[in-house]
C-alpha cells in the first residue's frame, strides 16, 4: 500500500494500518507532518517551527510494516498502478492513497503571490513573520532617519478561520506585544485591514457566531470590510470596490486549490480540482485508489464535507477500516462524517467555536478561547510539542513577551522604497509650499 502525503489524513490512515498484514510505504516531499491549525501562531512569532511539526520518520519509526520516502509524485499510471517520483524511480501499489492536500488559489491572478503569500507551509510562515516584523523595523528606521514613514497598514484578504485569526493576531501583536520595544513609532497606531468579498466573515460558522467574531475584530481595532472583493493587488497597495488601501505588509487567506495530483488520477474534479469520490472515499472505477482529506470532493447529506483536519483524520482511519474488511472477504464500510464542531481563535482570549459534540453550544469569548487550547494542545502530535506549546503560551499570555520573533532573509518589502520615495516627494512640496 502506498500513501501520498504526511498530512492530518496520510498519517492518520498509516497509524491505522500498523497491526495489520500489510506493507506501507508512505512518500511526501517534506520530511515532516505539519499541524497546520497552529501555523499561523508560527508566522506571528509565538511559537517556532520545530513547535507544530514532527519528523515523519519519527512519528512512524516503530511501524514495522512502514517506509518513509522523501521524494515527489510526479506521475500516476493508474492501468499499471504505478508511481513516478521526481526522483524519476517507479513505486508499484496494489492500494494507493491520495492526502496531499491543497494549495492557494489566486483566481487566476498568480502574479498577485508574491505580493501576498497565504499560509500553508513552514516556509510560507516564516515569510509572513518576516513581513510583519520587518514592517515595524523599517519604519522605525525612516522614523529615525526622517521624522516619518509610510503608513502601517497590515491587510490581509480573506475572512475564513485563517484570515480571522491572521488579522486578530497582527491587532495583537500591535497592540500588546511591541508597544514597548521601539522608540520612535508607536506601533499600536498600525491599521489592521481585514477584507472579505462575502457578506459576512467565517461564512461555513453559524451566523451569531460569524457576527460575534466581527465584533471582536472590532474591539481589537481591525477594521473589518465585508462585501469588498479585491480587484487588485500591487507593490504597497490593495484595490477593491474602486477603493485602493495602502498596504505596507498583505496576506492572502481568500481562496484554495486542490493538489494537482489529483488530476493525473484523470477521474472527475470540481472547479478546485478536488477528486470527486464516493462513501468509500473511490473515485469512480478505481476501488483501489482512496483519496482524503483537502483533495476529496465528498459529499454528505447534499453537503460537501469541509477541507479541514477533522474530516482528514477520520478519512485517513476509514481507509484502515476498509482495507481490514478486504482482507476478510466483508462488504466495505461506508464512511460517515462525525462533525465535533468547528472554532476560530480571534486573538488573546478571544475565540468563537460551535460545539457538536460531546453537547451541542455556540460558544464565543474565554469559554471558546480555552476550549480551543484544550482541543489544539490534546491533537499535537508529541509529548514534547504539546509541553513546549502550553509553556509558551503561559509565557507570552502572562509576560506579554513573544519568543520566536527572529527576522530572517533579505530586508526588503515589496513597494516600501516606492511608497517612501513617494512621501519624500510630498514632504518636499509641503516645506516648498510653506
Amino acid at each position: 500500500m502506498v500513501i501520498v502525503g504526511g498530512g492530518f489524513a496520510g498519517i492518520h490512515a498509516a497509524g491505522a494500518l500498523k497491526d495489520m498484514p500489510v506493507s506501507v510505504t508512505l512518500i511526501d516531499r517534506r520530511n515532516h507532518h505539519l499541524f497546520q491549525p497552529l501555523l499561523y501562531q508560527v508566522a506571528l512569532a509565538v511559537l517556532s517551527p520545530a513547535d507544530i511539526a514532527q519528523p515523519i520518520r519519527s512519528i512512524l519509526s516503530r511501524q514495522k510494516n512502514t517506509e518513509v520516502l522523501m521524494d515527489e509524485v510526479v506521475g500516476i499510471d493508474v492501468t499499471a498502478r504505478q508511481l513516478t517520483l521526481g526522483s524519476s524511480a517507479r513505486v508499484a501499489y496494489d492500494y494507493l492513497v491520495l492526502a496531499t492536500g491543497a494549495s492557494h488559489s489566486y483566481f487566476g491572478h498568480e502574479e498577485w503571490l508574491p505580493l501576498a503569500p497565504g499560509l500553508k507551509t513552514v516556509e510560507d510562515a516564516l515569510e509572513i513573520r518576516r513581513r510583519v516584523l520587518l514592517a515595524f523595523e523599517l519604519a522605525e528606521r525612516q522614523m529615525l532617519e526622517h521624522g516619518w514613514h509610510p503608513p502601517l497598514n497590515f491587510v490581509v484578504i480573506g475572512g475564513g478561520p485563517t484570515g480571522v485569526e491572521l488579522a486578530g493576531a497582527i491587532s495583537d501583536v500591535a497592540q500588546l506585544y511591541m508597544k514597548h520595544d521601539f522608540r520612535h513609532i508607536d506601533p499600536a497606531k498600525s491599521r489592521v485591514l481585514l477584507l472579505d468579498g462575502g457578506p459576512r466573515l467565517l461564512a461555513a460558522y453559524p451566523e451569531d457566531l460569524s457576527t460575534k467574531a466581527e465584533e471582536t475584530l472590532k474591539q481589537l481595532g481591525v477594521e473589518v470590510l465585508t462585501k469588498s472583493n479585491v480587484t487588485d493587488v500591487g507593490p504597497g497597495w490593495v484595490e477593491a470596490e474602486g477603493k485602493r488601501f495602502d498596504s505596507a505588509v498583505t496576506l492572502w487567506a481568500a481562496g484554495v486549490q486542490a493538489s494537482p495530483l489529483g488530476k493525473l488520477l484523470g477521474a472527475p474534479v470540481d472547479k478546485r480540482g478536488c477528486v470527486i469520490v464516493d462513501d468509500r472515499l473511490n473515485p469512480p472505477g478505481l476501488p483501489e485508489v482512496f483519496v482524503l482529506g483537502d483533495l476529496a470532493h465528498l459529499e454528505e447529506n447534499g453537503r460537501q464535507i469541509p477541507g479541514v483536519a477533522q474530516p482528514a483524520m477520520q478519512m485517513g482511519d476509514h481507509v484502515a477500516k476498509i482495507i481490514a474488511a478486504d482482507l476478510e472477504g466483508r462488504p466495505r464500510p461506508a464512511f460517515h462524517y462525525f462533525d465535533k464542531g468547528d472554532m476560530a481563535t480571534i486573538g488573546r482570549m478571544a475565540a468563537v467555536a460551535k460545539v457538536e459534540w460531546p453537547f451541542k453550544a455556540h460558544m464565543s469569548g474565554l469559554p471558546a478561547w480555552l476550549t480551543w487550547i484544550v482541543v489544539h494542545i490534546f491533537f499535537l502530535i508529541g509529548f514534547r510539542n504539546r509541553i513546549f506549546v502550553f509553556w509558551t503560551w503561559i509565557w507570552t499570555y502572562f509576560t506579554f513577551r513573544r519568543g520566536a520573533r527572529l527576522i530572517t532573509g533579505d530586508q526588503q518589502l515589496p513597494g516600501w522604497k516606492e511608497r517612501t520615495k513617494a512621501g519624500r516627494v510630498e514632504e518636499t512640496k509641503s516645506r516648498a509650499a510653506d
